[in-house]
């Protein structure tokens, strides 16, 4: 990736090694992100979590 012009500055968090990733990363399908900081990618299970949560409760609401 250092040869990489433009490389992607995002974090990313990967769920298969439970591991913060930066510029060397794994497999896209095993990655959440990206996030703008190492601190918002450590809790990227919480976010998406939280982001289930919200969707599910706007799913309900739509459907009463």
């Amino acid at each position: 990736m250092d040869n990489d012009p433009n490389p992607d500055e995002g974090w990313y968090f990967n769920t298969r090694t439970n591991q913060v990733e930066h510029h060397d990363r794994g497999r896209s399908i095993d990655l959440l992100g990206p996030y703008p900081d190492e601190a918002t990618a450590r809790q990227a299970l919480k976010i998406a979590h939280e982001r289930t949560r919200q969707a599910d409760a706007e799913d309900s609401a739509w459907n009463d």
